[in-house]
């Protein structure tokens, strides 16, 4: 089995969803890590704070600069993510359908290089 990442991308400035609609998001999102655990598929999963609460560390001069907020303005961010197990990237990307089903959301599916 191989591991994959599903990258939760969510779009800068877009209105958030209603109280219900999100409670509904939550319990799609909350069946999906349900049904990738029952798989043995599940790995870790879960939701990050806006770009806004980010802090970069970046190397410079034989120091680190620390500075506040994201490394770049985009049009999307990291909005949360999901580590999986999968034997192939079919599978992967079978199992980021299903989470865009469950978030509403795009899913960006990335296997890890050379494991063994």
């Amino acid at each position: 089995m191989k591991h994959y990442l599903l990258s939760v991308v969510q779009p800068a400035g877009a209105t958030p969803p209603g109280p219900e609609a999100l409670a509904t998001i939550m319990r799609n999102v909350e069946a999906f890590n349900d049904e990738l655990r029952t798989a043995g598929a599940w790995v870790f999963a879960g939701g990050l704070h806006g770009p806004e609460t980010a802090t970069m560390l970046r190397p410079q001069d034989g120091d680190v600069l620390v500075t506040d907020g994201p490394y770049a303005e985009g049009k999307e961010y990291l909005g949360g993510l999901c580590l999986i197990r999968a034997a192939d990237s079919d599978e992967a990307l079978d199992w980021g359908r299903k989470a865009a089903l469950a978030t509403t959301l795009p899913i960006e599916v990335r296997p890890f290089v050379d494991q063994h």
